[in-house]
């Protein structure tokens, strides 16, 4: 993996510019914050964050991945404000799973989420070893 900086940019918090990257390709559907039977984990915004981050890496882990392989991250957030306020625990969480590993990242406000109680949903890719 090769990250992408260019030089006239400011330097990216939590996140690359770009990633190039050989291997095969994982395409990671929308993740949201439940657990084994489809519930909600918990109200609180960075723990429904750190959820959805766990079960995208499960994903990437079940087809023989680890979170190095991930070069694309999308999280759509339902209050940035919430975001914000999270942020510190976000990044000890982050850190906790991912090390310094920063993808290609984008965060995004949308008005809601197809599960109601749901803050948070990240999609992904991920580019795995050649078999």
């Amino acid at each position: 993996m090769v990250f992408v900086h260019p030089p006239n940019f400011p330097k990216p918090r939590g996140y690359s510019n770009g990633v190039i990257a050989e291997g095969r390709t994982l395409y990671i559907a929308g993740q949201i914050a439940w657990d084994k039977d489809a519930r909600i984990v918990s109200p609180d915004f960075a723990t429904q964050f750190l959820q959805t981050l766990d079960n995208v890496i499960a994903i990437v882990r079940e087809a023989g991945g680890g979170t190095e392989h991930i070069v694309k991250l999308l999280a759509f957030v339902t209050d940035l404000d919430k975001y914000r306020d999270a942020t510190r625990a976000i990044g000890e969480g982050w850190r906790a799973r991912m090390g310094k590993h920063y993808p290609a990242m984008s965060l995004v406000k949308v008005a809601g989420l197809l599960e109601p109680d749901a803050l948070v949903e990240i999609e992904g890719v991920a580019i795995l070893p050649r078999a």
